[in-house]
């Protein structure tokens, strides 16, 4: 007879899950007695926070679920952060732990004890569901990935009483996976919100994590449009950057605002228009909104929709594409196209946005091939730098930690990427302050065997923050750390270690350890501070 154990892991086999990440423990053995046997692949980073990083790197890369199996109490709670920022960005991740046996009361004074874990959980992911009949567990697992294809994609935490893991259960048959319908759009409310396009003379599309499964789609609307596109940290890559009306990820940059604000009309998709990618709280447009979201709730939150379209962005773009190749032509006016004087004056504001980190992010992206993949940790080169400043030509191919904003994101995060695509060129940016959260993942990384670069912006401690506290006229408190050598600590772990002083210097570095196995960590200095400001 099957265990619970078996009957959770042969139904992550059945939804195809074919690698985990996690760490064992007392408690969650009768979970991993099962993984060889249905070949999932394991992957241990050396904490569970890293575990969840790494899941949501792989997630985001693959576009499948992520799958972290951690111990009860500190284990699962370890990986809270990790849950709470792939809940910020949309991120489908599943957390599986054990929880406190079936008859467990209270205070009994239990190994693992937790006040309430399936709460604290819930608080961070969109549901926590604790398993007390084992039949209910296919068909629990069929239903959370029914649900991360069905609609905006959350973590959810499954949490199964340690005492039911290695418990007999009768057979029962697997549910396949469901048949999943997306929402469809009103065709009606689609052929109106296609009329306010064919109308605008100053249309301007603004693309987020959402319309990641909708770049083709969007790409052709765009042109149709002949609009400028701005797009989200998430939404990164949806249009080429390449493109000539792509302005990049730069909803933040003060000049792409201006542009927003003058537009008689601007295409949101898939997209929060969030003060963590404006950086300045709601954006001002006087123009009609269209907006597309597969959450019907998120229509009117930071900027009400004149034309709300719920659906699948794909689905929804397409019906609007049908309408505009019916319409009468499209009148022009100037900035409306990317051969305009506006364009031009757009893109150089873009360009000039954090300046003080071009060369280190020019260096790097010059370094890596056009496909790779660049993960982020909350850091000045990476939301000054590397957001605007580092281009690439399709989504998912830039992982960054918005909304939440964790540190120590970029290390699993690049692990996870690498676990999702073999072969792939991965490189991780960070700052000595940021790395230090998970620099025991360079264990993990080498185990891994990978090329992957890891560049380290180095400036002394949390230097956004003492910053700001400069700004403050207070005093800088807690804010300058030592630094450790961190290219030795990644070889002594195994892996490899420089530190540069040039742009030169750090090109060939990260081109070097694009051909050598394992982690390579490649320390610069941050470049001084410029007399004008980032966005200058």
């Amino acid at each position: 007879m099957p265990t619970v154990g078996e009957l959770l892991v042969s139904s992550l086999h059945e939804h195809s899950v074919d690698v985990v990440f996690g760490i064992p423990g007392t408690h969650n053995l009768g979970i991993y007695a099962h993984l060889e046997r249905y070949g999932l692949r394991h992957v241990t980073p050396r904490h569970e926070q890293g575990a969840g990083y790494a899941a949501d790197g792989y997630a985001r890369v693959s576009g499948r679920p992520g799958v972290v199996i951690t111990t009860s109490g500190p284990g699962v709670l370890n990986a809270a952060a990790a849950a709470g920022q792939a809940y910020s960005d949309s991120v489908p991740l599943l957390v599986i732990s054990p929880g406190m046996p079936s008859e467990h009361h209270r205070g009994d004074g239990l190994l693992h004890e937790t006040r309430d874990q399936s709460a604290a959980l819930a608080a961070v992911c969109s549901a926590s569901y604790r398993v007390t009949r084992p039949q209910d567990l296919p068909v629990l697992v069929a239903a959370l990935f029914a649900e991360f294809a069905s609609g905006r994609p959350r973590p959810v935490h499954l949490e199964i009483p340690y005492d039911l893991l290695d418990a007999d259960v009768d057979p029962v048959p697997l549910p396949p996976p469901l048949p999943v319908a997306l929402p469809a759009p009103d065709e009606g409310a689609v052929a109106a919100a296609a009329r306010t396009l064919t109308a605008a003379r100053r249309p301007v599309v603004v693309a987020g994590g959402g319309a990641r499964a909708a770049a083709a789609e969007l790409c052709r609307i765009a042109e149709a449009l002949d609009a400028p596109v701005v797009t989200t940290a998430n939404g990164k890559g949806v249009l080429s950057e390449s493109h000539p009306l792509s302005l990049g990820a730069a909803l933040h940059v003060p000049r792409v605002q201006e542009l927003l604000a003058a537009a008689d009309v601007v295409l949101a998709v898939g997209t929060e228009l969030s003060e963590t990618d404006t950086w300045n709280g709601p954006l001002r447009l006087s123009g009609r909104v269209v907006r597309v979201d597969v959450e019907a709730g998120q229509m009117h939150r930071n900027a009400v929709a004149a034309h709300p379209l719920t659906g699948d962005a794909a689905q929804v773009l397409s019906g609007l594409l049908k309408h505009l190749r019916s319409a009468p032509s499209i009148p022009r006016a100037p900035g409306r196209s990317g051969d305009t004087p506006v364009a031009p004056a757009v893109r150089s504001a873009v360009r000039a946005y954090g300046r003080r980190w071009r060369d280190v992010v020019d260096a790097l992206r010059n370094a890596l091939p056009a496909d790779a993949v660049l993960t982020n940790d909350s850091a000045m080169a990476c939301y000054f730098g590397a957001i605007a400043g580092f281009p690439v030509e399709r989504p998912g191919r830039f992982l960054y930690p918005t909304g939440f904003g964790t540190l120590g994101y970029a290390l699993p995060a690049a692990i996870g990427a690498a676990v999702a695509r073999p072969g792939r060129p991965v490189a991780a940016l960070s700052g000595d302050g940021g790395l230090q959260f998970t620099v025991n993942e360079l264990a993990t990384a080498v185990e891994l065997g990978a090329p992957l670069p890891i560049v380290v912006v180095s400036n002394g401690g949390y230097g956004m923050i003492r910053q700001e506290m400069a700004e403050r006229g207070q005093p800088a408190v807690g804010v300058d750390l030592t630094t450790p050598d961190f290219a030795a600590i990644c070889r002594a772990y195994g892996g490899h270690g420089s530190h540069v002083t040039s742009p030169d210097e750090l090109h060939d570095a990260v081109a070097r350890a694009l051909t050598v196995p394992g982690p390579t960590v490649v320390v610069v200095p941050e470049p001084p501070a410029l007399s004008e400001p980032p966005s200058a």
